[in-house]
């Protein structure tokens, strides 16, 4: 089985400081603080930033301990899934620097506030995927639906 490189553990901590950086500029937007928004804003790209370079930093790691991708269908499974993760964040940031540029150019409050709701509630949403992904990885979905059963009986 492909191990899990504790590396995602940050990762994992990383995206979070980046939804929380975004939920910052969102509360920072309704009460017009563009300072704060700024500072949102631009701690999200950077730790978005930094968990895509770890994301990358888990495979250069793997592959070098002989994980490779055709190597068998668990290995691809991983891969695969965290690649399109990492592509919806890349699309993330095509937004999130739409939205940042914006911030910088001084434009309509009204309009950055929906900008930085948007870019939030996106990030919000890749981080469950992630903590998803994550747990799948981890092999704690046979415990959480254990859990469930359990709730449900």
């Amino acid at each position: 089985p492909l191990p899990l490189p504790r590396l995602l553990w940050l990762n994992t901590g990383v995206l979070v400081l980046s939804s929380v950086a975004l939920q910052c500029a969102v509360v920072a937007a309704r009460k017009g603080q563009i300072d704060n928004v700024r500072l949102g804003l631009a701690t999200a790209g950077f730790t978005t930033l930094a968990f895509l370079i770890g994301q990358l930093m888990a495979w250069r790691q793997l592959t070098g301990d002989g994980y490779l991708l055709a190597s068998n269908p668990a290995n691809s499974f991983f891969y695969l899934i965290t690649g399109m993760h990492g592509l919806h964040i890349l699309g993330g940031l095509v937004g999130l620097g739409r939205t940042s540029i914006g911030a910088w150019d001084g434009a309509r409050p009204e309009r950055l506030r929906l900008g930085v709701e948007l870019c939030a509630m996106y990030w919000h949403f890749l981080l469950f995927v992630w903590l998803c992904i994550f747990a799948l990885l981890a092999g704690w979905a046979a415990t959480f639906i254990d859990i469930c059963q359990r709730l449900l009986t």
